[in-house]
């Protein structure tokens, strides 16, 4: 690989199992300050994030759907939100925050951690579930959960390279 972002993006994969051992708080602070330096439309920085590492809550969290069991594992989990109402281009708020997560899964890889981006935004019975367990203000709107940890699990780089997808000029 050319450099280490390019490595990153290349060999970056969704981990969902994890070892038991804690995350610094150092290491938090710049997975969130990586989150921050994401892109955002006219610079409106709509998000925010609830770092999530109380095992109890983790727990309850994982029960649910299945898509979220593997944060039965996880150290810690952060929650991307946005604050639409705030937002001076309400309708990017989405994008920002998919920015934000890109950015945080990359930096978490490139730290040695492992972490998958589990879906909220749009599915609404995952918004309501997360804010009535998280107490999250009727105001803010949760997009994207990430758990995080160790990894326990080894995955192959793939190439997802597809010359069928590309088109040039015009379709």
């Amino acid at each position: 690989m050319e450099n280490s972002t390019l490595n990153s993006i290349f060999t970056r994969r969704s981990i969902r199992k994890y070892t038991n051992e804690a995350v610094p708080s150092s290491l938090i602070k710049n997975l969130l300050k990586a989150a921050m330096s994401a892109p955002s439309a006219c610079n409106q920085q709509p998000w925010h994030f609830l770092v999530i590492d109380d095992r109890s809550t983790l727990d309850k969290l994982s029960t649910h759907n299945s898509g979220y069991s593997m944060l039965k594992e996880a150290s810690l989990a952060i929650l991307i939100c946005g604050e639409i109402e705030t937002a001076i281009l309400k309708h990017f708020w989405a994008e920002d925050c998919a920015a934000a997560t890109q950015n945080l899964l990359l930096a978490a890889h490139a730290s040695g951690l492992g972490g998958v981006w589990l879906g909220v935004y749009p599915e609404e019975n995952k918004g309501v579930f997360l804010k009535e367990v998280l107490n999250i203000p009727n105001h803010i709107t949760p997009f994207s959960l990430i758990s995080l940890g160790y990894p326990a699990e080894t995955k192959e780089p793939e190439d997802r390279y597809n010359e069928d997808k590309i088109h040039y000029g015009k379709w």
